[in-house]
């Protein structure tokens, strides 16, 4: 099968040559030629139509947006005034448009003079380019880029914007609406805006952005052009309705990856044959999966990193989570596991906006080996288009509960025509996902078991028996969550937000939470006993032994949050203590008399209220209409003890009806009847 990198003619063929510094910063970048999705959007971009573009990770879809807006910025005829906008590119996360941000920044940082700047609050534009056909295009300012962070407000997004006067806004949707409808409508002039970018647009629409998408594109002209780029375009409804809203009459482009087999002939030279597979992952990724227990899964991911790193000296990894909480725990849980030489960093969503910048550029320039490799752990908050160099090796620990979040994961590695590996842990009945990544065109086969010595396992089916590794992981991680009950409360909570997580599965016919062994799930995350929720009322129990912990005397490390449990628990022993004190003291201080007389009326309240059903019953009285029975004129019972139980019946329905009409008290009914 031949997969090769797809490049698509030089960048001088364009219809519209590009500006010469602008050429030589995408030769600096290593950028020869052109991908497919480049040559085929750069020129529709560039003459005047709307795009929506659709092609798969790495492709180079980014510099298929940032060329257009820097050249039709470069060839306007005036510059921008200092509150004037002339792109916008909108993307789901700060990470991605911190991307972003940083490529425009290294274009404008190489052009070859920027003494020229753009005229201040007079309101004059700088002169005219000259007549010849190359402007330099001297002079642009800085890209700004908004995201929250904890050290910018909405209020200082709009200083920043007038002081450097940025011609290209990058950012994120709300931050995005805010700066140009909310604190900065009376500031912020977009009646010059040429281009109005959406990158990973599907994403856009399923983190609910889609109300404050369509304000923007209300509040912005309509002589624009804009942009709809992601690896997974999908033709839902709300994509449709924001095509129809915000684009005219735009151009599809499509661009597939391909696998042609090729085939011998009978004369011995080559000839290629028919068959092409259609791929949604880059050419050349290799996808694989492993078929394991529950309680493996852990044992498989360090096996896979030590094995990959050692034999393949891939020094980059990234390990894709369920969530935010599982990438918490394990992140302090790994260490005890992997190889000291291993260095972990961690990313997702909860995390502060710094911490998380802090992480992924810790993550990218790291100087990494293949005897001391690093590890980014996160959510699909790194899944979509970032692009982190050098990423050999993408394993998922759990399966997206979006399908399409598979082929964003994967193509973290292997981009612009680079090779790398993907591996998906999959469990039980998570086998039938293989059949439906490919209706989705992600192939994706089989890699064996891996066994304790880094050998691969003669069979390929999943083991019948736990790997024995299971039971010294699970001892090693109970050892390391012992040491501190803040370890304890993280596990619990990276288990249930896991269950959570694939109960809500958009799979759910495949991934169905009934179907999972839990027990297993909650071996390899190694908790001292199991949570009480739900899912797991029925489950059986006999494999799973918890640990022997003395739980009164398991504190925190934390000396603040030790002593606010400690004060917690001596509070519920004082509230339980008094409860039970008061209800004794209760009993205990009834008089003897009363507690007889209770126990008799009890005894004989229940007495007569089973005559009284077994006589209804007898007289076949419907419901206890006691009336209707009176009415037909029913014989007494034959029997009776005391006073008669039909004169006592008829006599409660009639003093009842006084009852009804005010006649007597309710205190004198009970005092007459109160017992039955």
């Amino acid at each position: 099968m031949s997969q090769s990198a797809a490049f698509a003619g030089l960048w001088s063929s364009l219809p519209t040559p590009l500006t010469p510094w602008v050429l030589d910063v995408i030769q600096s970048m290593g950028h020869t030629q052109m991908t497919p999705v480049q040559a085929s959007t750069i020129p529709l971009f560039m003459q005047h139509k709307d795009v929506v573009v659709e092609a798969v990770t790495g492709s180079g879809k980014t510099l298929a947006f940032v060329i257009p807006i820097l050249e039709r910025l470069i060839r306007r005829d005036t510059r921008l005034r200092r509150n004037e906008v002339g792109a916008l590119v909108v993307s789901p996360t700060r990470e991605l448009a911190t991307q972003i941000h940083s490529v425009f920044s290294l274009f404008l940082n190489a052009q070859p003079d920027n003494s020229t700047l753009k005229e201040c609050e007079n309101g004059e534009g700088s002169p005219p380019p000259s007549t010849d056909t190359e402007y330099s295009g001297a002079g642009f300012p800085p890209p700004l880029l908004l995201v929250s962070s904890d050290k910018s407000s909405p209020a200082q997004d709009i200083q920043r914007f007038l002081s450097s006067g940025a011609d290209i806004i990058i950012g994120t949707p709300g931050r995005m609406e805010e700066f140009l409808i909310g604190k900065g409508k009376t500031v912020v002039s977009v009646k010059e805006l040429e281009v109005l970018v959406l990158d990973e647009a599907d994403r856009l629409l399923d983190l609910g952005f889609q109300a404050a998408l369509t304000r923007i594109i209300t509040h912005i002209p309509k002589q624009r052009r804009t942009g709809l780029f992601s690896a997974t375009m999908t033709d839902a409804d709300a994509l449709s309705e924001l095509v129809r809203v915000g684009l005219r009459n735009p151009a599809r482009i499509v661009v597939k990856v391909q696998s042609k087999r090729i085939r011998g002939t009978s004369s011995g030279t080559l000839q290629e044959s028919q068959i092409i597979e259609e791929r949604r992952i880059p050419a050349g990724l290799q996808n694989l999966y492993i078929s394991c227990l529950p309680s493996e899964k852990l044992v498989q991911l360090t096996r896979i990193i030590k094995q990959e790193s050692s034999s393949h000296h891939a020094p980059h990894f990234i390990v894709y989570f369920a969530t935010c909480a599982c990438v918490d725990y394990f992140y302090r849980i790994l260490p005890t596991l992997l190889p000291s030489n291993v260095q972990l960093h961690s990313l997702h969503g909860h995390l502060p906006p710094a911490a998380r910048t802090r992480a992924l550029s810790a993550f990218s320039s790291t100087l990494s080996s293949s005897s001391s490799p690093s590890v980014l752990l996160a959510t699909d908050v790194a899944a979509r288009g970032l692009d982190i160099p050098h990423v050999d090796v993408v394993i998922q620990f759990d399966p997206p509960s979006d399908s399409k979040a598979f082929s964003h994961r994967c193509g973290r590695t292997a981009r612009a025509g680079r090779s790398g590996k993907a591996y998906a842990l999959l469990v039980g009945r998570e086998i039938e996902y293989i059949d439906f990544l490919s209706v989705r065109k992600i192939p994706i086969r089989q890699h064996p078991y891996i066994l304790a010595d880094g050998s691969k396992a003669p069979d390929t089916d999943c083991p019948s028996t736990e790997d024995d590794v299971v039971s010294t992981f699970m001892s090693q991680i109970r050892q390391t969550v012992m040491t501190d009950r803040a370890l304890h409360d993280k596990a619990v909570k990276a288990f249930v937000s896991f269950v959570r997580a694939y109960s809500k599965h958009e799979a759910s016919y495949i991934f169905r939470i009934k179907d999972l062994d839990l027990i297993g799930v909650a071996k390899s995350f190694g908790l001292l006993r199991l949570p009480r929720m739900p899912e797991l009322k029925d489950r059986d129990k006999s494999q799973w032994e918890g640990a022997e912990l003395d739980w009164d005397s398991y504190c925190y490390a934390d000396k603040a949050q030790e002593a606010k449990r400690v004060e917690e628990d001596s509070k519920k022993a004082v509230v339980k203590h008094d409860s039970e004190t008061r209800a004794a003291k209760r009993k205990r201080n009834a008089a003897w008399s009363q507690q007889a007389d209770d126990k008799n009326d009890k005894d004989k309240r229940r007495t007569q209220k089973a005559r009284k059903k077994q006589w209804l019953k007898s007289q076949n009285v419907v419901g206890g209409d006691l009336k209707g029975t009176l009415q037909t004129g029913r014989a007494k019972p034959e029997e009776s003890s005391g006073e008669d139980d039909w004169d006592e019946l008829a006599r409660e329905e009639r003093l009842a009806k006084k009852l009804r009409k005010g006649a007597v008290s309710q205190k004198e009914f009970d005092q007459e009847f109160g017992d039955l």
